[in-house]
C-alpha cells in the first residue's frame, strides 16, 4: 500500500498541471452554446431544417465560402440559431439562419474555438491530442487507485467538498472526500475522452468484447464534377430517414468524391448522428447512405462515448454533472499536489561526535 500511495502521490504531481488545464476547459466548453447565445441575439433564433429553407442557405455558404476551403458546416437547429462553417485553415464563420454571416475569424481567433483547441489538442495539434489522451488514461488510473488508497479508511469520509482549514490533515481529507464523491464521473469523463483519441485499440477491443465480427472494408465511392444542390440532398435525406434531422454539412472533400450530409435520427445518442447520405454533385442524386442505428453493436457502443464525454445526452443535470467533474479534477490535482509538496520531510539525526 505504501508504493501504491507514493506512485500515486507523484504521478499526481507530474500530471496535475495538465489534468487541471483539460479539466478546466472542458468545464467551461460545456456552457459553449449558452456563451454564443449571451454574445449574438441571432444564436438565440430557430433554424428552420426544412430542404427549402436551409437549401438556399447551404448553397449561398458553399458559394461564399467554397473558395476559402470550406471544409463542412455544423447546423443550428430549433434551440440554437447559429450555421458554423469550418475550414481546412482551422478558421471558422457563424452564419444566421438567412445566410448573413454574423463572424469570421482565423485559427483559434474566438475564445470558444481556442478553448477548444486547447482542450483536444492542448495547442499544439497531433501531438497535443496524444498527449491529452494520456493524461485522460492517466486520470482513469489516479481515481482507481485513489479509491484503493482510501478504501480502508472509507468510514472517515464525509459528504465536504471544501477543507475544514488550510492545516495539511484537512486538506488530505478534503483531497479524499472530493475524490471518492466524483470518483466514477471523472473515470466516465476520463475514459470517454481517452477512448476518443485512441480509437483504433478501443473499437479493436470493444469489437472483441461485444463479439462483432469482422467487416469488409467499403468501396471507395466515385463522384462527377459539378455544383451540390442541398435543397435536392435535403429532400433526399428526408426521404430515406424520416424523423431524421440535418447536422452536418460537407461539400466535397476532393476531386471525384461525393457531397455527405450527416443527420441524427430518433434514438441516436450522438448530437451528430452517424446517419450518412452520399450525394453526387453531378446528378445530385443519392449514392449511398448509411444508417446509424445499423451499425455493429462494437460501432454503436463507441458512438456513445463522445455524448457521454462532451454532455451530448441527458439534458442540463448532466450539463452540470460534467461542469462540476472537470473542475473537481482541477481541485483535486491543483490541491493534491500542493499537500503533497507540503509533506514535512524527515530530519536525519546528527551522530553523536565521538569523544576524543
Amino acid at each position: 500500500m505504501m508504493f501504491l500511495r507514493t506512485a500515486h502521490a507523484w504521478a499526481g504531481a507530474v500530471l496535475s498541471l495538465l489534468i487541471a488545464v483539460l479539466g478546466l476547459s472542458g468545464s467551461l466548453l460545456v456552457f459553449k452554446k449558452d456563451y454564443l447565445r449571451a454574445v449574438f441575439p441571432e444564436a438565440r433564433e430557430a433554424v428552420s431544417l426544412a430542404p427549402e429553407t436551409l437549401g438556399p442557405v447551404l448553397d449561398r455558404i458553399e458559394a461564399t465560402y467554397g473558395p476559402e476551403g470550406l471544409q463542412y458546416v455544423s447546423l443550428g437547429d430549433a434551440h440554437f440559431g447559429l450555421h458554423k462553417a469550418v475550414f481546412r485553415d482551422g478558421g471558422g464563420a457563424y452564419i444566421d439562419r438567412s445566410g448573413e454571416t454574423v463572424a469570421r475569424w482565423a485559427k483559434n481567433g474566438r475564445p470558444e474555438d481556442w478553448l477548444f483547441d486547447l482542450h483536444h489538442y492542448l495547442l499544439a495539434g497531433n501531438t497535443g491530442k496524444l498527449i491529452a489522451g494520456v493524461a485522460g488514461g492517466a486520470a482513469v488510473i489516479l481515481a482507481i487507485t485513489g479509491l484503493i488508497i482510501v478504501w480502508p479508511t472509507l468510514r472517515m469520509f464525509a459528504w465536504r467538498v471544501w477543507p475544514k482549514s488550510a492545516l495539511r490533515r484537512d486538506l488530505l481529507a478534503q483531497h479524499r472526500d472530493l475524490g471518492v464523491i466524483f470518483a466514477l464521473p471523472i473515470i466516465l469523463i476520463a475514459f470517454t475522452g481517452f477512448a476518443m483519441v485512441y480509437s483504433g485499440p478501443v473499437r479493436a477491443v470493444l469489437k472483441v468484447v461485444t463479439l462483432t465480427p469482422a467487416e469488409a472494408p467499403s468501396a471507395r465511392l466515385a463522384a462527377g464534377p459539378g455544383t451540390t444542390d442541398w435543397t435536392a440532398t435535403l429532400a433526399a435525406a428526408q426521404e430515406a430517414f424520416p424523423g431524421a434531422y440535418p447536422r452536418l454539412a460537407s461539400p466535397p472533400r476532393s476531386e471525384g468524391a461525393p457531397a455527405s450530409l450527416r443527420l441524427r435520427q430518433p434514438g441516436e445518442w450522438h448530437q451528430n448522428g452517424r446517419t450518412y447520405v452520399l450525394m453526387d454533385p453531378a446528378t445530385n442524386r443519392p449514392l449511398a447512405t448509411e444508417d446509424g442505428r445499423a451499425l455493429s453493436r462494437a460501432d454503436r457502443v463507441f458512438n456513445a462515448l463522445y455524448p457521454l464525454h462532451s454532455a451530448g445526452i441527458g439534458g442540463r443535470l448532466y450539463d452540470l454533472l460534467s461542469f462540476l467533474t472537470g473542475l473537481s479534477l482541477t481541485v483535486l490535482g491543483l490541491a493534491g499536489t500542493w499537500t503533497f509538496l507540503r509533506k514535512p520531510r524527515r530530519k536525519r539525526r546528527k551522530k553523536p561526535a565521538l569523544a576524543a
